[in-house]
């Protein structure tokens, strides 16, 4: 990524893929006792979700010189929520 816009727009279209995969997660399919364990996932997600979103909200309102410092932990919360994701959707297919 050459420059922070980029950078933003890049991370903007993954959070709406990840907000897609959220939902592809279904809890019909999940049995009584798993739709618990589904709505804990799911609620974690959640919150690795509003941690990524408030850190991109941060680099947008950083400055030219500080971006690159704030993309590191952007990438970190990015990868836990992938990670929670991917998880979360190969227990509940």
């Amino acid at each position: 990524m050459n420059t922070k816009d980029e950078y933003i727009k890049k991370m903007e279209v993954k959070m709406d893929e990840w907000s897609g995969e959220i939902l592809k997660v279904r809890a019909e399919k999940a049995e009584a006792d798993l739709k618990i364990n589904y709505m804990v996932d799911i609620e974690k997600l959640r919150e690795k979700q509003a941690t990524a979103k408030k850190k991109l909200s941060e680099l947008n309102d950083a400055g030219e010189d500080a971006w690159e410092d704030i993309k590191t932990g952007i990438e970190s919360s990015w990868a836990e929520l992938k990670k929670g994701i991917a998880s979360a959707t190969s227990r509940f297919k």
